[in-house]
């Protein structure tokens, strides 16, 4: 009966986990934790190991490229006032002794003057005043002529330009001219007798014509406030410049046909923008 009861104890024990020794007719009981432990390790490891499974390595993110330092554009001027020089080359029509006209060659003269102008980036509006000399040659008969012209011309200009703020602008200008004749005087060379007849230069006082013109400005300085000017001009006159009213004597002609100046220059500059 006794056995039976220790028996039956006995799988009672082990069902719940727990075994048993029997030492010097004693029964020993130890609780065995051995499962729990396990089990216990099992569920830490997985846990870890979850844990593990949900962890992202995300990489460091790539340093910004350092910025480059921004370059500052000088602050634009509107104001200008300026210098020019400008060899010309103009034409009109002249007339012989004996009442025939004729077409006088090129040839070479200056020009020299200054300038004032107020610019957005681009349009602005520039005004002139140039002391011109014009010349013209022609051949009469057995003498050579040379008439030379002054004129104090003031064009104003409307200029259209690529943008003045730049260190390069190129920019076209139109506008009407005023002149205003202050002298002139006929040279005349060659032939083995005097001049029977002579030539007298009869003028208006005022010219008035339309300029016409391109060129480029060039920047000499970081601040773009000096600046080299290149370009060209027209002038075409717009009323005959000649005079024939007035007396003259009866050994004199009157050397100017009915004519229209018409000038070509080139122009070189120096400008300050304020």
């Amino acid at each position: 009966m006794k056995t039976k009861t220790f028996s039956v104890l006995g799988i009672l024990l082990l069902s719940s986990g727990i075994t048993f020794a029997q030492v010097n007719n004693g029964v020993n009981i130890n609780i065995n934790t051995d499962s729990t432990k396990t089990n216990t390790n099992n569920d830490s490891v997985k846990v870890i190991h979850d844990t593990i499974k949900q962890v992202q390595v995300v990489p460091a993110p790539a340093p910004a490229p350092a910025a480059e330092p921004e370059k500052k554009e000088p602050p634009f001027k509107s104001g200008e006032v300026g210098l020019r020089f400008m060899p010309t080359f103009s034409t009109f029509n002249l007339r012989n002794p004996d009442g025939s006209t004729v077409k006088g060659e090129l040839a070479m003269s200056y020009g020299y003057g200054g300038m004032i102008g107020i610019n957005s980036k681009h349009v602005g509006l520039q005004l002139e005043v140039i002391y011109n000399q014009i010349s013209q040659r022609y051949k009469d008969k057995e003498l050579e002529r040379r008439i030379d012209i002054n004129y104090l011309n003031v064009p104003l200009l409307l200029t259209l330009n690529t943008d003045k703020s730049k260190p390069v602008n190129f920019g076209v200008a139109i506008g009407p001219q005023v002149g205003v004749n202050v002298g002139s005087r006929v040279t005349t060379q060659g032939g083995s007798n005097a001049d029977t007849l002579q030539a007298t230069v009869a003028l208006k006082k005022a010219d008035l014509g339309f300029a016409y013109g391109a060129g480029f400005d060039f920047a000499l300085n970081k601040m773009r406030t000096v600046k080299l000017n290149l370009g060209f001009r027209g002038v075409y006159g717009l009323i005959d410049i000649s005079d024939n009213s007035k007396t003259k004597t009866t050994n004199s002609y009157y050397i100017l046909d009915r004519t229209n100046v018409e000038t070509y220059s080139g122009y070189l500059g120096l400008s300050f923008v304020f």
